[in-house]
C-alpha cells in the first residue's frame, strides 16, 4: 500500500473509529491518529483519507478562494442579450430582483438563498470551524457546530443546478436573441467546479478528528 506521492497506510487491520470507502462499501476502522495520514482502501485502493495537514490547507484556500469569487458573481454581467434595438445585461441580482414582487417573493428568496446565501454559508462555516487548525492556533468558539452546519447544507447549496437551467434557457433563447456570455458565468462555473473538488477532500473522519484533538 505505498505511492510516490503520499504516505498510504495499510488500514486493514487497525481499530477505533468506523469509515466507509465510496468506491466498494469496504468499513474499515481507523485510530483517530491516522487522520493525519494519507489512507487508502485495501480492496480497491480508493483514498479513504487525505491526511490532516494537507485537507485542511485545500479546504479552507478553497473556501476563501469561492468567497471571493461569489462576491464577484453578485455585481458583475452574467448574460447579455441582444435583440435588434434592443440590449440588456442582467447579473445575478438582477435576475432575483425580477422575481421580487408580488407572489414571486417567495421565488425570488428561494433563488438568493439556495445559489448564493447556501453556498456562502457554508464556505464561511468551513473557514471558521477549520482555518484556526489550518493556522496552528485552537478552535474557536461553536467550531463544532459550524463544522456539522457545513454537512448539514450540503444537498441544499445548489449552485451547481442553477446552472444546468442557465444552460437549458440559453439552449431555449438562442432563437430568439443574441446572447453572450458575461464575465459572471465563468466565475460561477468556476465555483461550482471547485465546490465540487472540494467536496471529494471532506473527509468526515479527518475533519472531525482534526477538530476534536485540537480542543
Amino acid at each position: 500500500m505505498s505511492s510516490a506521492n503520499a504516505r498510504n497506510v495499510d488500514i486493514s487491520t487497525v481499530s477505533t473509529d468506523t469509515v466507509g470507502c465510496v468506491v466498494c462499501d469496504a468499513i474499515y476502522s481507523l485510530r483517530p491518529e491516522l487522520a493525519d495520514q494519507a489512507t487508502q482502501c485495501a480492496r480497491c485502493g480508493h483514498r479513504i483519507t487525505y491526511g490532516k495537514r494537507a485537507t485542511l490547507a485545500w479546504l479552507v484556500s478553497l473556501s476563501a478562494t469561492n468567497v471571493a469569487l461569489l462576491a464577484m458573481v453578485v455585481f458583475l454581467p452574467f448574460l447579455e442579450l441582444h435583440s435588434g434595438q434592443f440590449e440588456n445585461a442582467a447579473s445575478v441580482i438582477d435576475v432575483v430582483l425580477g422575481f421580487s414582487s408580488g407572489i414571486m417573493v417567495p421565488l425570488a428568496l428561494a433563488v438568493l438563498a439556495f445559489i448564493l446565501m447556501l453556498p456562502l454559508s457554508r464556505f464561511l462555516l468551513l473557514i471558521y470551524a477549520l482555518g484556526p487548525i489550518a493556522v496552528g492556533r485552537r478552535n474557536l468558539p461553536y467550531a463544532a457546530r459550524a463544522l456539522r452546519g457545513v454537512f448539514l447544507l450540503k444537498p441544499w447549496a445548489m449552485a451547481e443546478i442553477f446552472m444546468v437551467g442557465v444552460a437549458v434557457a440559453l439552449v431555449k433563447l438562442a432563437d430568439l436573441a443574441t446572447i453572450s456570455i458575461g464575465p459572471a458565468f465563468w466565475i460561477f462555473a468556476g465555483v461550482v467546479i471547485l465546490n465540487a473538488y472540494q467536496d471529494t477532500l471532506m473527509c468526515r473522519h479527518t475533519l472531525w478528528t482534526a477538530l476534536i484533538c485540537n480542543e
